[in-house]
């Protein structure tokens, strides 16, 4: 597929999923607000218009992590770093929207007085625990890929420099002097 397709369609999809997340947010405050005028009761409201705007944040962060992957020129070697930097915030946003859900749903069963339904939401936050853990192993082993293929693994450029004991600077990550001693980057002095 050439470049101008992949463009094209990944704007599109972009685009897509953004005014689905913007309806959505429209839809939640047409529901709040609906909801009050006809005196349902507060909790319920709120839980309803929460969870369609944590939807609604879901759906916005997929639609801008693929404009970020597909409309954004950038060389080939950095594939890597920008679909492992989608997919973290993809999946963050999900256990974020989980974990809010499930707090919503303790709440809610809490004063319902329906202690017995507190299993689905407990059951919510271990699979959440299991998400994470799981993009916390997928992070780790992606992490050499992304560095062999040129990719920056956190946003500044920049490199860490530490001093060594005569003053010069040095790369911290890499353990390379600018000049004079060389230390690693755990501080202790290369021969």
């Amino acid at each position: 597929m050439n470049t101008l397709m992949k463009t094209w369609m990944g704007r599109m999809f972009s685009v897509t999923f953004i005014a689905t997340s913007f309806f959505l947010i429209c839809f939640s405050i047409f529901q709040f607000i609906t909801g009050l005028l006809s005196g349902k009761e507060l909790i319920n409201i709120f839980v309803q218009s929460i969870n369609i705007s944590i939807i609604s944040l879901a759906i916005f962060e997929l639609g801008i992590g693929i404009g970020a992957e597909y409309t954004i020129y950038q060389e080939e070697n950095c594939t890597f770093t920008i679909v492992r930097r989608t997919i973290m915030r993809f999946v963050g946003t999900v256990c974020i929207a989980l974990v809010l859900e499930s707090l919503i749903m303790i709440i809610k069963y809490s004063q319902l007085e329906l202690a017995g339904n507190l299993t689905y939401p407990v059951a919510i936050l271990g699979g959440v625990s299991l998400l994470l853990a799981g993009l916390g192993v997928f992070m780790h082993l992606t992490r050499n890929d992304v560095e062999s293929s040129g990719g920056v693994l956190d946003h500044s450029s920049r490199p860490r420099l530490r001093r060594a004991e005569d003053g010069s600077a040095q790369d911290f990550k890499k353990g390379v002097a600018t000049g004079g001693n060389i230390l690693s980057a755990t501080g202790n002095r290369v021969r």
